[in-house]
């Protein structure tokens, strides 16, 4: 769903860790990271999670924790709170015969149960789809 993967890393954590590279390249030894990096790292460990960012990033993984804990102003990181959702989806009038049950999870432990009655194949292959674009 608008992230594509760019030598094994989502599209977006790539192109963080690619501003990182070139503020490498211009920077005088020991110049601190700027903000603007600090707040790309945060929003990556908020979606990636805080110690892939920090060692794709090669920054320190407590001081990205820490800034992650104060933006989010609690002291639990996204994997420890994990958000739960319900999405149902309106079967299509007319004779419905196809049912099927399909359980999803990828290798971070994310998981989907999708219980589809009625429903046609290419719905089911956009919603798979769908959820592996948005896995880390």
């Amino acid at each position: 769903m608008g992230t594509r993967r760019t030598g094994g890393l989502p599209a977006r954590l790539e192109n963080v860790r690619r501003r990182f590279e070139l503020w490498r390249q211009g920077r005088e030894p020991g110049t601190r990271i700027p903000e603007r990096l600090w707040s790309a790292a945060v929003k990556a460990a908020s979606r990636y999670g805080i110690s892939r960012t920090a060692t794709v990033l090669r920054i320190d993984y407590y001081s990205l924790k820490s800034r992650l804990e104060e933006e989010s102003g609690s002291c639990a990181t996204p994997a420890a709170t994990p958000e739960v959702a319900f999405l149902e989806l309106a079967a299509p009038a007319g004779d419905a015969s196809g049912h099927c049950v399909l359980e999803l999870q990828d290798a971070a432990g994310s998981k989907m149960r999708v219980e589809l009655r009625g429903f046609e194949a290419p719905d089911l292959a956009a919603l798979t789809r769908s959820f592996r674009e948005d896995q880390p």
